[in-house]
């Protein structure tokens, strides 16, 4: 594939196609000779889709060579993670449990970015049925870190980060439940966009936890995840310009989130600190104490919908599943509805405290995670190892979930090492263009 057009964002891709300098068939043909040369490509793609690609790329040419574009992304190929139902094509989670499941319509998000002339390259590895932050699936595949390839790349979204990472899409759409559009970004120093719980579409996604589920891209730039953003609810892109962070005040969170923290995301995370000061930032240290309540009931609320989502599907065939994922779902079972309904009750309550506390900044900043990547072999034979990475993985990233957050992390100056940036629900423009200003200071 070209290396210009190999180093361009979508963004940039979609303004190349806008001014009749890249024509989309041949943007599409050079995308999927990339993924077909790829020694990687099996780790990655679950299944490649090129008569669709083809045919999307197709008509996008011919609205570009008519001046009838239908957005700035018209005519860009990027990938899916494969729990978007994708029509007659098959969508399996990442699950032997779901083989060969194939769906007659595409997810809601889907349609509607393919109306918005986004042109899908095909379906990528998953964790298992989304259960798991590390990425690691002995049961389909398990795809690399661009960082160390003998590393898990993070979950769930793990394909969809290694597809932008590794050269083989623009950018790609995950989902994020607990952490997994934000953890695979960080660990593929990839920019990641976890949008509020309701904002997008969960129509014809495969579930995992419902209350909790969220649809984002995983993209190079905040501008792409903007562009994505609009084009997956088919709304007006959100306006970056002018985005500064003189002035804005940023609350560090001390709660929970700096436990345990490994000395290079420490690292990452102080510098990223420093160069957001530097912009104009005003970097304050704070903590929410209800957060420690907050996080003990997310294994309640998590597993015990996730569990009553696929008991049936599970118990029919429990041996198609990795050990380690099959006994996360059962831990749901030892929940009563009264423990689960008394809850999300406290939650709300929770919630209602966190909003309080830190109504008076403009966001607030995390370490996207407290570890490095782990070793994909060594998590398969040593079972501490397993049970420590696998805790600390998602832990900061829970915090926006559970707080109903919409979140975004961004590359720091260490390898594998994120920033993230959390604000109230339903503000994701807000976000982005503070993100945008940030982005600018890490660089």
């Amino acid at each position: 594939m070209s290396k210009t057009w190999a180093n361009m964002t979508a963004a940039e891709l979609g303004a190349e196609i806008g001014a009749g300098r890249i024509n989309p068939v041949t943007l599409c043909e050079m995308q999927l000779d990339a993924i077909d040369a790829h020694p990687l490509r099996d780790r990655i793609y679950a299944r490649v889709m090129p008569n669709r690609s083809r045919a999307e790329a197709m008509a996008a040419a011919a609205r570009a060579k008519s001046g009838f574009r239908r957005g700035p992304l018209d005519g860009v190929p990027i990938s899916w993670k494969d729990l978007f139902d994708t029509a007659g094509r098959a969508t399996e989670a990442g699950s032997a449990l779901l083989k060969g499941r194939t769906p007659v319509a595409d997810a809601e998000v889907l349609r509607v970015a393919t109306l918005q002339g986004l042109v899908c390259l095909g379906k990528t590895h998953m964790s298992e049925l989304a259960f798991s932050g590390l990425g690691l699936n002995p049961v389909t595949a398990t795809p690399p870190c661009i960082n160390d390839e003998a590393a898990v790349s993070g979950g769930s979204s793990s394909g969809a980060a290694a597809s932008v990472a590794f050269g083989l899409a623009p950018a790609a759409i995950g989902s994020d439940t607990g952490g997994s559009v934000r953890i695979p970004a960080a660990w593929n120093d990839l920019v990641g966009l976890k949008t509020t719980h309701g904002r997008l579409s969960l129509q014809g996604v495969v579930p995992l936890c419902a209350q909790f589920d969220t649809v984002g891209p995983l993209a190079h730039t905040v501008e792409d995840c903007a562009l994505l953003l609009a084009a997956l609810e088919g709304a007006k892109t959100p306006d970056l310009r002018g985005s500064s962070l003189k002035g804005a005040r940023l609350m560090v969170l001390e709660t929970v989130a700096q436990d345990d923290l490994r000395d290079r995301p420490a690292k990452g995370f102080d510098d990223a600190l420093v160069r957001l000061a530097r912009a104009g930032a005003r970097i304050e240290r704070g903590n929410v104490p209800v957060l420690e309540e907050a996080m003990a009931l997310s294994g309640l609320l998590f597993t015990a919908e996730a569990y009553g989502i696929w008991s049936k599907t599970i118990e029919s065939a429990p041996d198609k599943m990795f050990p380690r994922i099959l006994e996360r779902f059962r831990s749901g079972a030892s929940f009563t509805a009264m423990d689960y309904v008394a809850g999300w009750r406290r939650l709300h309550q929770l919630r209602a405290i966190w909003a309080d506390a830190t109504a008076g900044y403009d966001a607030v900043l995390v370490p996207t995670s407290a570890i490095l990547p782990p070793n994909a072999d060594r998590l398969m034979t040593d079972d501490a190892y397993y049970v420590t990475e696998n805790l600390l993985a998602l832990r900061n990233t829970r915090i926006g979930n559970l707080m109903g957050l919409c979140g975004l992390t961004l590359p720091t100056s260490q390898p594998s090492c994120g920033i993230s940036l959390m604000c109230p629900p339903m503000a994701e423009e807000r976000l982005l263009r503070l993100g945008a200003a940030a982005e600018r200071a890490l660089h």
